[in-house]
């Protein structure tokens, strides 16, 4: 479905992606790893086109593009077939939640209004907000507002949605129901390329995990293996960070 291939990016002297690979089959839930300043958050921007990557080419739905010289045009086009939920929600303040879900369907994609109201209304109800519709991001919760935010990239039918740390703005009270959506979302069969540091959704959730650190995959595998037999020191110490009994090996 989607293969990237020795894709490079570098901010001034500083070189963020070193030539990193990424395959993802359609269905698979694909958990992106490691400590801040990895390159994972430039890999899924620059797959997802809002950074243009220095060198590297992009394989989805049968079209091979140059990450470094696609056109705005194929840009624009491949982005419509994707989702992508921000750390930080990215809602419009002076919208409602039903006109941050609608903005994209209308304005980017010409849905008629009341089409696109209806794909809107649908999917705040997927995600349990049927009954904030009419509320402005200042009356949501963290949680409310990134739960709009996955709405959002929901209600366009994507084949994919990218996750960038969609938990790392919330108080962890609030962490459970952003994480119990993408749970819905990944047993329905949904694509997701997802960055986080919530190792219990990689492990109990991912297909795959990917675990980077300065701008290189250090490793990669099955989910289960992965976290009950990492084959690299690396891993070992990054996932001793965490608290053994919370996420040491699950039978």
């Amino acid at each position: 479905m989607l293969e990237v291939r020795d894709i490079r990016k570098s901010f001034g002297d500083l070189e963020v992606l070193k030539g990193v690979d990424l395959k993802v089959d359609a269905g698979e839930v694909i958990a992106i790893l490691g400590p801040s300043g990895s390159g994972k958050t430039t890999l899924l921007r620059c797959i997802n086109f809002l950074e243009t990557a220095d060198g590297g080419t992009l394989h989805f739905d049968g079209e091979t593009f140059d990450l470094a010289h696609v056109s705005k045009k194929d840009a624009a086009r491949l982005r419509k077939k994707t989702g992508f939920v921000f750390q930080n929600y990215n809602l419009f303040r002076n919208k409602t939640a039903l006109q941050n879900v609608m903005e994209g369907l209308v304005i980017a994609r010409k849905v008629p209004k009341g089409e696109a109201e209806e794909k809107a209304r649908a999917a705040l109800e997927k995600v349990g907000l049927s009954d904030r519709c009419d509320y402005y991001p200042s009356q949501l919760s963290g949680g409310q507002q990134q739960r709009v935010a996955i709405a959002r990239a929901m209600a366009t039918d994507p084949e994919i949605i990218y996750f960038d740390e969609p938990t790392s703005a919330l108080d962890p009270e609030l962490t459970g129901e952003v994480l119990s959506v993408m749970r819905e979302l990944a047993a329905e069969g949904m694509t997701m390329v997802v960055v986080t540091h919530e190792m219990g959704f990689a492990r109990d959730v991912s297909n795959r995990v990917i675990f980077m650190e300065n701008g290189v995959v250090v490793e990669e595998g099955n989910s289960k293996e992965f976290f009950q037999h990492p084959k690299e020191e690396r891993t070992r110490a990054f996932l001793r960070l965490f608290d053994e009994e919370e996420f040491g090996e699950k039978e």
